[in-house]
């Protein structure tokens, strides 16, 4: 606006969707030190009695993850998940082709979903359609989540877990459509694999929830015919199909870096747009949801860079140390993700402990918080509710990658419990604050609650094994609610939590 300042008007009547508590997930892959001096170290002084490190449940619990996909990822790919399971010093050691790494399976199946009770979160297993197939995976189910009485589910109780698994979310195999993965396939041998699985696992379950793959990226030269075709196989069969997106700066490009999420969002609706299609074509009344279950700021340069180990068991691969300005970038991608809240009910940050992560450890010492646990620690505690329309009036600039793109990020939730309105918000700015007024039209609410912000004088502050609190969120300045509007200024390059009530 001619003014400098932003706008939206705030209406409960007007709602995108209700936000899935599975929004907020995160990813255990067996890829670097993620399981492996990551959330397993027996040795460690926190470690409990199944080799949990206490510090980084703790995290994991304060993060407010709610599910968590595992085993991968590309890992899955050309694992056996036998492997896995009973006693652990009868495990098989393996190669693990897709990172070069020896995989000991000293965590495995049993161990994953003890962590998850503790950090209470639910299960999102992952299926190998890449070197395995039907078999195995129905294998895998019975082993799972049948009580007992036949020699897979009695294998489970005789490896000392009773009571079934219970998992309900699947993935049919992980990034089929790459020429990277293990056992990669055209989408139509993909689409007929995954029709295929869906519908023996249904035989099992019937209300068993399945993700396809979608593309890995936006940028795939298959992307959008894949999907087409695989759901053409697949449509009533699969209730998800999934996206993957990174993201980093590129040559110093921070203003298109600050602005990702502007392909998230165009991912998004090109992915619906896609499904719905083949929806009104095979005239079916279903329609399928989105699961975002791998996204993050990564720097891919750096690790293409540094190559792969020559079969090191957890080596250190994808350390990437977050800086404040990827923090803000990850609190728009969470933003991207409430605004199409009706469509995209799982998410997974990629990933959880140690590789392109929120949460750090090292081996026999501390773990601490990434710059990106803040936004994800904040958005999964109060993004909760209803997802609430956001139409943006907003001053906008220059960007080389996505062109003319509004300085204002946002959205806003709603708890129908309370009243209580929270709003998320990125000034994406790199040096000048954005006044901001929001008309609080039919929302009864009379006070700012809090203000919180993550901003720093310094771009590149960071948080490391040295200054682990060196970033941190902390209370904004002159926000006001007077008369049915709200009034703030966002800091250039934030992240902004204001909670009204």
């Amino acid at each position: 606006m001619s003014d400098g300042t932003a706008r939206f008007t705030l209406d409960p009547a007007f709602t995108i969707g209700d936000v899935s508590p599975r929004l907020f997930g995160s990813f255990v892959e067996h890829l670097g030190r993620c399981v492996y001096t990551g959330v397993f170290e027996p040795d460690h002084p926190t470690a409990d009695a199944a080799g949990l490190r206490r510090d980084v449940l703790a995290l994991v619990r304060e993060l407010g993850v709610t599910v968590v996909r595992y085993p991968g990822g590309n890992f899955v790919s050309g694992h056996r998940w036998e492997d896995g399971t009973g006693p652990v010093e009868r495990r098989p050691r393996r190669l693990d082709l897709a990172w070069r790494s020896t995989e000991t399976n000293r965590f495995g199946l049993s161990e994953y979903i003890d962590f998850l009770r503790k950090v209470d979160a639910e299960p999102m297993m992952a299926l190998n359609l890449g070197t395995r197939g039907v078999a195995e995976a129905l294998e895998l189910q019975e082993y799972a989540n049948h009580p007992g009485g036949t020699e897979l589910s009695q294998r489970r109780v005789s490896h000392g877990d009773k009571e079934p698994y219970g998992i309900r979310l699947w993935c049919l195999g992980n990034e089929m459509d790459g020429p990277w993965q293990t056992g990669h396939k055209t989408a139509e041998e993909y689409g007929r694999v995954a029709a295929e699985t869906a519908r023996a696992m249904r035989q099992f379950d019937p209300g068993v929830e399945l993700v396809a793959c979608g593309s890995s990226s936006q940028s795939m030269p298959t992307f959008a015919a894949w999907e087409a075709t695989v759901l053409e196989e697949a449509y009533d069969l699969v209730d998800f199909v999934s996206l993957h997106a990174y993201y980093e700066e590129v040559d110093g490009d921070r203003d298109s870096f600050l602005a990702s999420a502007v392909d998230m969002e165009s991912f998004i609706d090109n992915v619906v747009a896609t499904c719905d299609h083949v929806g009104a074509r095979l005239k079916s009344k279903k329609r399928i949801q989105l699961s975002f279950d791998e996204w993050n700021v990564w720097y891919q340069a750096r690790f293409r860079d540094a190559g792969l180990p020559e079969w090191d068991e957890a080596p250190r691969l994808l350390e990437d140390n977050y800086s404040v300005t990827d923090a803000v970038v990850l609190g728009s991608l969470l933003i991207a993700l409430l605004r199409h809240a009706d469509r995209v009910t799982v998410a997974c940050l990629a990933q959880l402990v140690n590789v392109i992560a929120p949460i750090m450890t090292e081996p026999g010492g501390p773990a601490w918080k990434q710059t990106t646990f803040f936004p994800f620690a904040q958005a999964s505690r109060y993004g909760r509710g209803r997802a609430l329309r956001v139409d943006v009036d907003s001053p906008v600039h220059e960007t080389a990658r996505y062109g003319e793109v509004p300085l204002l990020h946002a959205t806003a939730t709603m708890d129908d419990a309370t009243g209580a309105i929270t709003l998320f918000a990125v000034n994406r700015s790199l040096s000048e604050p954005l006044p901001l007024e929001v008309d609080l039209r039919g929302a009864a609410v009379g006070k700012v609650i809090g203000h919180g912000v993550l901003a720093d004088a310094d771009p590149e502050a960071r948080n490391t094994l040295d200054a682990p609190d060196r970033v941190t969120p902390r209370t904004g300045q002159g926000t006001t609610l007077a008369d049915g509007t709200l009034r703030a200024t966002l800091e250039p390059m934030s992240w902004n939590v204001i909670r009204l009530g």
